[in-house]
């Protein structure tokens, strides 16, 4: 499907050249994707490389989950708590 000079494309011809693209792009990132992965499996520290990718997920869920879950109280406010008891415990 060559595009002369001049004439312009139709919105069906746009829309299948960018699937096209979209396709051509998809599988070269799939292919790209799956080297990677052969080049790791072959690796003498695989077992190490997956136990830290899964610490590092865990890590990174539990900041994710800290950050969306719950409203955590206000920095100055557990300050002035600990100073609170502090006091009281000097004072006892």
């Amino acid at each position: 499907m060559t595009r002369e000079a001049g004439r312009r494309q139709s919105s069906d011809e746009q829309a299948l050249l960018l699937v096209a693209g979209l396709a051509d792009l998809a599988v070269s990132t799939l292919g790209s994707a799956v080297g990677a992965v052969r080049g790791l499996l072959r690796r003498s520290d695989a077992a190490e490389l997956a136990a830290q990718a899964e610490h590092d997920l865990t890590a990174r869920g539990r900041l994710v989950l800290d950050r969306y879950a719950a409203v955590s109280p206000a920095h100055l406010e557990i300050l002035a708590r600990h100073v609170s008891a502090r006091k009281s415990a000097d004072d006892g």
